[in-house]
C-alpha cells in the first residue's frame, strides 16, 4: 500500500506489497510552518496505522534532522514527533531518514532541478561556498528499501544516504561539465553541511561500485537530464 503522490511514493507504484505500507506523503517543504500542514500529516499516519495495525510500516523521513541549522525548527521537531509515533503505534516499522533525493520530476525548485534548470536557460545562481549536500538517486532510494524490507531489518531508524556529501560548487561545475555551458554565479560566503552516517546502507553503495561522488552525479545526470 502507497500512501502519497511525490517523488518517494512514485518509485513503489509498480512494486506495492500487500504486507506493507510506503508512507511517503506529508510535510516535504523544510521551511513550513503552517500547523494545519503539520496535523494533516499527524492525522493521516495515525489513521492509516489504525486501519493497518499488521502491516509493516515504512515511513519515510528527512535527514534534515541533523542539520543544525533547522534544529528546533517546526519542520524538524515535527517530523521527530511523527518518528516517534510511528515507533510507539506500529508492531514492526522501519523508519527511512532521507537525504536530497534526485529522480525523475519532483519538485522544480528542488535542488538539482534549480541548478540544471538555470544553467540551461543561463539564469544567474547565487552558489553559498560553504553548502555542501548529500544526493542520491531515487533509484537507489527504492533498491535499498527492498534490500532493508527483505534482511528484515524492521524496527530501526536508518538513514538513507549517499557515501559522500557535494559541496554547491562541485555539483554546479559537474552541471556545468554535463551541459558543456558555464553558469552565470554570484558567489556567496555563506552556508553549512552536515555529515550522515550510513552503516545499515554503505555497503550497497560499495558492492555496486558506486563510490565515485563525480561518476554518480553524471550517472544521475544521464538518467534524469539529458536535454
Amino acid at each position: 500500500m502507497i500512501v502519497g503522490k511525490g517523488l518517494i511514493a512514485s518509485l513503489f507504484l509498480n512494486s506495492d506489497r500487500e504486507n506493507t505500507i510506503f508512507f511517503a506523503s506529508g510535510v516535504s517543504n523544510s521551511l513550513e510552518i503552517r500547523p494545519e500542514e503539520f496535523l494533516r500529516e499527524e492525522t493521516l499516519i495515525k489513521n492509516t496505522i489504525s486501519t493497518y495495525p499488521d502491516k509493516i510500516f515504512v515511513y519515510f523521513s528527512t535527514c534534515s534532522i541533523y542539520d543544525s541549522s533547522k534544529t528546533g525548527s517546526a519542520y524538524v521537531l515535527h517530523k521527530l514527533k511523527m518518528e516517534q509515533i510511528v515507533k510507539n503505534s506500529c508492531k514492526n516499522f522501519l523508519i527511512l531518514r532521507v537525504s536530497n533525493a534526485v529522480g525523475k520530476g519532483g519538485n522544480p525548485n528542488l535542488l538539482i532541478n534549480y541548478l540544471a534548470r538555470a544553467v540551461v536557460t543561463n539564469d544567474t545562481i547565487n552558489i553559498h561556498t560553504k553548502a555542501k549536500r548529500n544526493l542520491i538517486d531515487t533509484d537507489d532510494i527504492k533498491k535499498i528499501t527492498f534490500d532493508l524490507l527483505e534482511k528484515k531489518k524492521l524496527n530501526k531508524i536508518i538513514n538513507l544516504a549517499y557515501t559522500h556529501n557535494y559541496s554547491i560548487i562541485e555539483i554546479l561545475e559537474i552541471i556545468e561539465s554535463f551541459y558543456v555551458k558555464k553558469a552565470k554565479i554570484n558567489l556567496i560566503k555563506s552556508g553549512s553541511g552536515y555529515d550522515i552516517n550510513i552503516p545499515d546502507v554503505e555497503d550497497y553503495f560499495i558492492k555496486n561500485n558506486l563510490n565515485s561522488k563525480e561518476d554518480y552525479l553524471v550517472k544521475i545526470l544521464n538518467k534524469y537530464y539529458l536535454p
